[in-house]
């Protein structure tokens, strides 16, 4: 039987009803009494890392997995870890950056319900995960939930109630699951030992764009954060109003070393700023990345390992544009 650490952070998965509502209680040990069918695939240690609702994780969490992933990678075949839903999909993104290349399974879940609810698709969730960290073909850093193998790079959560919370933007899903069985469609890209990071830098920011968006807000960020990432409307673009001044503002922070990131609010099919002349005018400038089909979650988590390890502009381009977990697909030669 193959041997599986499983990791747990708290999330609503552990969560038990109080006088203020659900907060994180059971531990990993606690969780896995719920189903004993997963003693009977794999051997299984628990380390109860954290126990926060997962709206409080922050890139601190993220490190404290990391290095604990590290510490134990040699002595287990797989890893599950036990996560609130609300921002899986951004340490999933995290994960795959920073313990990039895994050979082996890392694979995170969750659940829309606490376990010890009669209704509740935590029992399900924990089983598949277990399921897919015992399983001979998969690899890499991926997100198991209702039944779909979801690449950690390309996740996304689309629903806030359903059992069905999470989506594979811009990518197939990797396998699926039913009544247990694991099948499998592709293969996850690995390496024969995972290139660690723990190093980030953090100051990163994210603008979403309204029609008639303040520019006092664009300065603000981009006044205090090293780099940001615009959320642009259709396949991207600047407004120009009547007198260009978010095109000057963000020229002038480029000039002083900001990095911006151009996406798009539409969750499929990804941003392409050639197409209109208020996305073309920021093509070729320095310092100003597209993020293409990426998610917002993954271009948020790339841009800080990469700032992390270099702050000179064209290896900041160069690592963007470069695929990790298949984080981005088109790029039109950037």
């Amino acid at each position: 039987m193959k041997k599986i650490l499983m990791i747990g952070t708290g999330g609503t998965i552990a969560s038990e009803a109080t006088a203020s509502g659900l907060a994180p209680e059971l531990t990993p040990k606690q969780l896995l009494q719920f189903v004993p069918k997963i003693a009977e695939l794999c051997k299984v240690d628990c380390i109860p890392l954290f126990n926060v609702d997962s709206t409080n994780m922050t890139p601190a969490h993220w490190i404290g997995l990391v290095r604990c992933l590290r510490d134990n990678y040699d002595s287990y075949d797989g890893f599950v870890i036990s996560h609130g839903t609300d921002t899986m999909a951004y340490t999933a993104a995290a994960l795959s950056y920073m313990v990039s290349g895994s050979k082996k399974p890392v694979i995170l879940t969750g659940a829309q319900k606490p376990i010890g609810f009669e209704t509740t698709d935590s029992k399900v969730n924990l089983l598949d995960a277990f399921t897919c960290a015992s399983s001979d073909g998969m690899c890499g850093v991926n997100i198991v939930f209702n039944g779909r193998v979801i690449l950690g790079t390309r996740a996304r959560k689309t629903r806030s109630k359903s059992f069905a919370a999470f989506s594979s933007i811009n990518y197939p899903y990797i396998a699926t699951l039913q009544d247990g069985v694991l099948m499998q469609y592709i293969t996850p890209e690995s390496r024969p030992a995972p290139e660690w990071s723990d190093t980030l830098n953090t100051n990163v920011g994210l603008v979403k764009l309204i029609p008639g968006m303040d520019l006092e807000l664009l300065r603000f960020m981009l006044e205090r954060k090293d780099a940001l990432i615009i959320e642009a409307f259709g396949v991207g673009g600047l407004p120009s109003y009547s007198d260009d001044k978010f095109l000057e503002t963000i020229i002038d922070a480029i000039s002083r070393g900001k990095v911006i990131i151009m996406t798009t609010q539409v969750q499929n099919e990804g941003s392409d700023l050639a197409v209109y002349n208020v996305g073309h005018r920021l093509k070729g400038w320095r310092n100003v990345l597209e993020a293409y089909d990426m998610t917002t979650e993954a271009a948020l988590a790339k841009i800080m390992c990469i700032l992390g390890k270099t702050s000179d502009p064209d290896e900041i381009k160069k690592l963007f544009y470069e695929p990790v977990a298949h984080d981005i697909l088109y790029h039109c030669g950037d």
